[in-house]
């Protein structure tokens, strides 16, 4: 494993208690009977998806730290993908939780763009690491 890798690994899982803190939080919410959190079906879902992508991306997040060892890359694209990918987790996240925050907690509001940004992101990290893979096994064959 790099040491670039090693770096963003560590980085990464950093994030894991914030994880943590957002299942607790709905746990919590779910176990007050004074929340109202069941009444408001959108935040219980938005919530519920906000929780999931960002344990599941995260996951990928170290993945691919070691995947992009391998990639044949120019060096900009790897830090692209590292960075790229656990970025996606927070602003996914983030645009989940945070949209259903506003005046209406029944419609979503502006945060919801969050989640947009990291899907995109997410697609362009994913998709160039897809790349710089594909390339390398080309590279490979042209060397055998």
């Amino acid at each position: 494993m790099s040491r670039a890798a090693r770096l963003m690994a560590g980085l990464i899982l950093i994030l894991v208690p914030t994880i943590q803190f957002g299942g607790y939080y709905i746990l919590k919410s779910l176990s007050d009977p004074n929340g109202h959190y069941m009444a408001n079906p959108l935040r219980e879902n938005l919530e519920r998806a906000g929780h999931a992508h960002a344990g599941v991306i995260i996951l990928l997040s170290l993945i691919v730290q070691l995947l992009a060892d391998h990639a044949a890359m120019p060096r900009p694209a790897v830090w692209f993908v590292r960075i790229g990918l656990p970025v996606s987790a927070m602003l996914l996240s983030a645009g989940f939780f945070l949209s259903v925050r506003g005046p209406d907690p029944g419609r979503v509001d502006g945060m919801v763009a969050l989640v947009y940004a990291g899907a995109v992101l997410l697609a362009a990290s994913v998709l160039t690491l897809a790349a710089g893979l594909l390339l390398s096994l080309r590279q490979a064959e042209g060397h055998a």
